[in-house]
Formats: structure tokens, sequence, C-alpha cells
């Protein structure tokens, strides 16, 4: 898959994902790429900056077989940033869409 595509979409698979379950930085790579390729050096910057914006919180907890882990949950700007997203996304793909079938 093209990195454009993927790199323009991750922070919404990201966001989507943590809105269901508070997941660790591994749990989330390993969800995500179930449906789409992510290096870990893509997906833990993301992290990090979505940590700092205040759309997502972190917090260790233990581990049963090994260190704590670091969790990321979304905040409550975090649900509204990622229901303002969506709606971008969703209208972007609607036009992409429309505009490969109207030129094919």
């Amino acid at each position: 898959m093209n990195a454009q595509f993927k790199k323009g979409s991750l922070e919404l698979c990201v966001l989507s994902f943590i809105r269901q379950e508070e997941q660790y930085g591994y749990q989330l790579a390993q969800n995500i790429g179930k449906y789409i390729n992510i290096a870990d050096g893509t997906l833990y910057p993301l992290l990090r900056r979505l940590v700092k914006e205040g759309v997502v919180d972190s917090h260790f907890k233990e581990s049963t077989g090994g260190p704590a882990r670091k969790y990321y949950t979304l905040t409550s700007e975090g649900e509204a940033h990622l229901e303002s997203i969506h709606e971008e996304w969703r209208t972007y793909t609607k036009a992409v869409n429309q505009l490969l079938e109207d030129t094919h």
C-alpha cells in the first residue's frame, strides 16, 4: 500500500482503536496490523504527538509477563477530534470515489 495513504489515515486508525479500549503500543500495532502494515517507527512518534496535543492520555500498568506497559486512552478532546477527522475522512473518500467513478 502507498506509504502516503497510510500516513494520512494512521491517526484516524489509532484513535479509532483507542476509543474501543485502552491499548498499549505493541497491542495497537498488532491490531492495526491486521488491516494495514505499519512500522513501529511510525506509530510511536504519532502516539507521542497525540499525548502532547492532549488528544490521548497515557499511563503505566503492571504486566503479568514483564515490565509495566504504557497504555493509551482517548481524552474528551480526543473524542471530539476523532469525530472531526472521521467526518473529514468520509467526505474526502466520498469525493475521491466519485472522481474515480466519473473518470473511469
